[in-house]
């Protein structure tokens, strides 16, 4: 006889965790004893939403769920935001949230919700246990559901009682992996379509991929002298100095590869949705019947069709279909190679920072910098705004499990995300990007990273506006700034005061010494570049956005 809580963790174990994130609460009091005697790390987080978002980022670095439990009611709907960016990611990750006792269930007890209702439509799957003996079931089972087809996150409510119950339960044993594979006819099909196209596209995107897929789809790229995109915030699918890499394609891509992307007529689309973003609004690919010859690959069936009418739909994993396109090769020459190089210089030229921009900090050089002195296998993860930009278009990425930000374009990402970056990589430079509005979301975070001795260094680009918010409102109603302005503290204080380290720079050429200096203090480091607001693209100002320039 065993209680729930002691059932939990030890279908945790069985299934091969090694660490959670939480935030404590009596609610699930049984659960955090029976950690206590367990083998998993467990990670204490300053609000719920950092640890989902830490929970998400460990999905995105390594495949397998993440963990994290959550309180009731506050708890869990302050984790919600972490849950919405693995579903719109398609990220694994199981979350376990302490719900009022049976008794009191449907009587609007403390803090009580009903979590199938709130997380029915951002989870993909969101359940209760009834019964503690079922638990091992239960628990295997959401590993299942979270990393098969389209992985996302599970939502698993924990009703007081039923982790202080005793219960005889089976041992419980991990769940077994679902792979999805192409089939002879569908590669054969594949590679007709291939040697009849002139102007040929590839996007890689989605979740399921390996550094060893990666590497697969590298080589038959460059084989089959492919020009290859990544979706928006996937670009460590592919490496960014490989010949036959195209650029990003994401907001605001190459106006050249948008171009070659509309006028292409064939699109190999593997692993990804290719949503609203990445689509730029669904004009890059049309929906639902697109211009060009589409050959999606998905692991999840549901997938293939539901946006894009597809002419070659092939239900696998990008992992799987990676070593399988890696067996092919072309039957002659392709006739789209030189285009394939053309398209590279291109992205080159792009992918190169500028020299000037409006105030006494100028981004490029600091991002041209950045690309010489970090590592290959340094982890960038960010939030949304506009800074991002810079990541994006100017940061070279060479290998895979170098890159966590949302897709779903969530604030407050960059700093729990390299939390758990960290702490799985220790060994690796980890540097999180964030605004001055969305480190402030989630920046608390710094603490957990200053309590686990985790030195990542956050890089925070204050302008002192919502930068996004604030040129859209530029555009659209020109000289009427409301609620976009902010008043921010000395974040390099604010590092030191949580006990880490901080920079504040001031002028371009303090930039790499300050860098340097984070990287040396073996602390957790914030480097605040106070940047002019008129610097709000790394191509248009402010004034022109407003005057329409």
């Amino acid at each position: 006889m065993k209680t729930g809580g002691q059932l939990i963790v030890e279908a945790l174990e069985a299934n091969g965790v090694d660490r959670v994130y939480c935030v404590p609460g009596e609610s699930y009091l049984a659960v955090l004893d029976a950690l206590h005697d367990a083998s998993i790390r467990t990670i204490v987080c300053r609000q719920e939403g950092g640890a989902a978002m830490m929970a998400d980022s460990h999905g995105k670095l390594t495949g397998k769920p993440g963990i994290c439990f959550v309180t009731r009611g506050p708890g869990a709907t302050n984790a919600s935001a972490g849950i919405h960016i693995a579903m719109q990611d398609s990220t694994p990750l199981i979350m376990f949230i302490g719900q009022v006792a049976s008794h009191a269930r449907e009587r609007e007890a403390f803090q009580e919700v009903n979590y199938r209702a709130f997380f029915g439509d951002v989870a993909k799957w969101a359940t209760e246990i009834d019964d503690p003996a079922r638990i091992p079931e239960i628990v295997t089972r959401a590993f299942a559901v979270a990393t098969s087809g389209r992985p996302g996150p599970v939502v698993i409510s924990l009703p007081e009682d039923m982790l202080t119950a005793l219960a005889e339960a089976p041992a419980a044993l991990p769940h077994t992996a679902v792979e999805t594979s192409p089939g002879a006819a569908e590669m054969a099909k594949l590679e007709e379509l291939l040697a009849n196209a002139k102007r040929p596209f590839v996007i890689v995107g989605g979740s399921r991929w390996s550094a060893a897929s990666v590497s697969a789809f590298g080589d038959a790229a460059e084989r089959w002298a492919l020009p290859v995109g990544c979706s928006f915030r996937r670009q460590m699918l592919f490496d960014h100095l490989h010949p036959s890499y195209a650029g990003d394609v994401g907001i605001g891509p190459n106006p050249k590869l948008a171009a070659y992307i509309k006028q292409a007529d064939l699109v190999l689309l593997v692993g990804g949705r290719f949503g609203e973003m990445p689509s730029s609004d669904y004009t890059l690919l049309k929906s639902p019947y697109p211009d060009q010859t589409l050959i999606h690959i998905h692991p999840d069936s549901g997938e293939l069709g539901r946006v894009y009418r597809p002419t070659l739909a092939i239900n696998a994993s990008p992992e799987a279909f990676a070593h399988a396109f890696a067996q092919t090769k072309p039957r002659a020459v392709p006739v789209w190679a030189e285009e394939t190089a053309r398209l590279h210089g291109a992205y080159l030229e792009w992918s190169t920072p500028p020299e000037s921009g409006p105030g006494p900090v100028q981004m490029g050089p600091i991002m041209k910098y950045l690309e010489a002195a970090l590592p290959d296998d340094a982890i960038l993860t960010n939030g949304a705004g506009n800074y991002a930009t810079w990541i994006h278009r100017f940061h070279r990425f060479r290998r895979f499990a170098t890159q966590a930000a949302p897709t779903s374009g969530s604030m407050g990402y960059g700093t729990p995300g390299a939390v758990a970056a960290k702490d799985l990589f220790p060994e690796r430079t980890v540097v999180a990007f964030a605004g001055d509005g969305c480190f402030l979301m989630n920046g608390q975070e710094f603490a957990t990273a200053v309590q686990y001795d985790l030195p990542i260094v956050v890089v925070v680009v204050n302008n002192g506006i919502y930068g996004t918010i604030r040129m859209h409102q530029e555009r659209e109603y020109p000289g009427r700034v409301v609620a976009t302005d902010l008043k921010n503290p000395d974040f390099a204080a604010l590092a030191r005061a949580y006990g880490g380290h901080g920079e504040t720079v001031e002028r371009t050429d303090d930039f790499p010494r300050a860098f340097e200096r984070a990287l040396a203090s073996g602390k957790p480091s914030i480097v605040e570049i106070r940047l002019d607001p008129e610097a709000i693209t790394p191509t248009r100002t402010l004034t022109d956005i407003r005057e329409k320039r």
